[in-house]
C-alpha cells in the first residue's frame, strides 16, 4: 500500500522542536491550506481553511525550526496520521461545543517556498530544496509534547 499527501500552505505558528531521548529531533507545525472561489449563484468570494498538525523528523526538523515562522509558505509531502483509536482523523471539542477535527501529517519533506525576508525569494542558500526526513519508529505517546 502507499500513501501520499501533498500540501501547500501557510505555517498558523513558529514551529516547535523537541528532542527524543535517543537524540532525534522532532519539530512540529500548524499548517493552513486555503481553497477560495467565488459562489456561483451569488458571484460572492468564499474561503475554506483547513487545518493540519505537522510532525518533521531529524535533520530536517531542525531546518524547519531554524529557518521557518509563522506566516511562511511551504509544500508537505507526506502521510496522513490517523487516531488509533478510531483510524479516522483525531476529534476534540471546541469551546463552544461543537466537534473539531485533527488531521496530523508526518513530513517526509518539507520544501520552503516564497520569501524569507531578505528579498531574493531563496532560504538559506538552497534555492527552496529540501532533503527527505528519515521516518521515525516511534509511537504518538512517545513524542514529549
Amino acid at each position: 500500500m502507499f500513501q501520499q499527501l501533498t500540501l501547500v500552505g501557510n505555517l498558523g505558528n513558529d514551529p516547535e522542536m523537541r528532542y527524543m531521548p535517543d537524540g532525534q529531533a522532532v519539530t512540529n507545525f500548524s499548517l493552513a491550506c486555503n481553497r477560495r472561489w467565488n459562489d456561483r449563484t451569488t458571484g460572492q468570494p468564499q474561503e475554506e481553511v483547513t487545518w493540519f498538525r505537522v510532525s518533521v523528523w531529524g535533520g530536517q526538523a531542525e531546518a524547519v525550526n531554524q529557518y521557518l515562522r509563522k506566516g511562511r509558505q511551504v509544500l508537505v509531502q507526506g502521510r496522513l496520521r490517523p487516531d488509533p483509536k478510531t483510524g479516522s482523523p483525531s476529534l476534540w471539542t471546541r469551546s463552544d461545543g461543537s466537534v473539531g477535527a485533527s488531521f496530523d501529517v508526518v513530513a517526509s519533506q518539507v520544501q520552503f517556498l516564497g520569501s524569507n525576508g531578505n528579498g531574493n525569494g531563496h532560504n538559506n542558500g538552497d534555492n527552496g530544496h529540501s532533503t527527505e526526513a528519515k521516518q521515525p519508529e516511534y509511537e504518538e505517546d512517545d513524542i514529549p509534547f
